[in-house]
């Protein structure tokens, strides 16, 4: 079985400006992020996204918009080497229209593990709110809260010391 780190977009991958990141040109890496990663990678470790992204429920910005931003998201971590395996979403908002695709419910984290074959117990949630974690712990994750646009440099270890 592998070995993954499912990892929050907003506040975690990339500034979390207090409301929505609703396209590319509003999105900005959070400082040492791609090179953690990279560090996760070289470890063995799979690396799946894991979003809530609401403002599509809200009619803030659209599904084209979070494409957008995702496929250049992705090309620039490409570009570093990352390898990320998949960004699972939700677009609802509990608002707006119910589904147990939104974190906290576990679907998003339950699809990721049975696509990959990955084992739980080898296996971590950084996010930086509680439904995060909350949220990967319902399927044995270990969960790493982490400050909204704190750095990864501070809690890497837990992970890299892990195996």
């Amino acid at each position: 079985m592998n070995k993954a780190v499912f990892l929050d977009r907003d506040g975690v991958i990339n500034r979390d400006p207090g409301d929505y990141t609703k396209n590319w040109k509003e999105f900005e890496f959070n400082d040492g992020v791609i090179e953690v990663l990279q560090e996760f990678q070289e470890a063995g470790y799979l690396l799946l996204i894991v979003t809530n992204q609401g403002g599509i429920a809200k009619g803030l910005y659209t599904q084209e918009d979070f494409d957008d931003l995702t496929e250049n998201m992705l090309e620039v971590m490409n570009r570093n080497n990352l390898t990320i395996s998949e960004v699972y979403f939700s677009p609802h908002h509990e608002d707006y229209s119910r589904s147990i695709s939104r974190k906290p419910d576990s679907l998003l984290f339950e699809r990721g593990l049975y696509k990959y074959d990955i084992d739980p117990q080898r296996s971590f949630i950084i996010g930086d709110k509680e439904r995060d974690i909350f949220a990967g712990e319902k399927v044995g994750l270990q969960g790493i809260l982490i400050p909204v646009n704190g750095s990864l440099h501070e809690i890497k270890h837990r992970i890299l010391k892990a195996d």
